[in-house]
């Protein structure tokens, strides 16, 4: 026999496949925000497949990612948001880059990793 508690349960269970979709919290918002923002106010050029692109054009790009991901539920988070649109072309696999005066080039995602870190207050600014 079955209690009510017990078939409320097997009924959450099942439904649960079918649940709306999470959205970003609104912190992963202004993470995800402040990090195309740290992009657009840095010095840097950001490179993908071979080719150099100024702070703007970049930022254009990464936004258009993070709205195809954001239609799929699939950046809730800014760790999400690097993993899946900030490290690498979706197209080719190849990974990002992040060149920034007086310092050598650096993979994009453990440059907007340090942004994030700068962010959260636990590191220095990336530039």
């Amino acid at each position: 026999m079955r209690t009510p508690l017990r078939r409320w349960t097997v009924l959450c269970v099942l439904l649960l496949p079918f649940a709306a979709p999470a959205a970003p919290s609104p912190t992963a918002k202004r993470e995800i925000q402040g990090l195309m923002d740290a992009l657009s106010a840095s010095s840097c050029e950001f490179q993908r497949n071979g080719t150099w692109h100024g702070r703007e054009e970049a930022r254009k790009h990464l936004q258009r990612k993070y709205d195809y991901l954001l239609k799929r539920d699939l950046a809730d988070t800014a760790e999400q948001f690097i993993e899946r649109a900030a490290s690498k072309s979706s197209i080719s696999g190849r990974a990002y880059q992040v060149r920034c005066p007086g310092q050598p080039v650096q993979p994009a995602a453990a440059w907007f990793k340090a942004a994030l870190a700068a962010l959260r207050g636990s590191a220095a600014p990336a530039r």
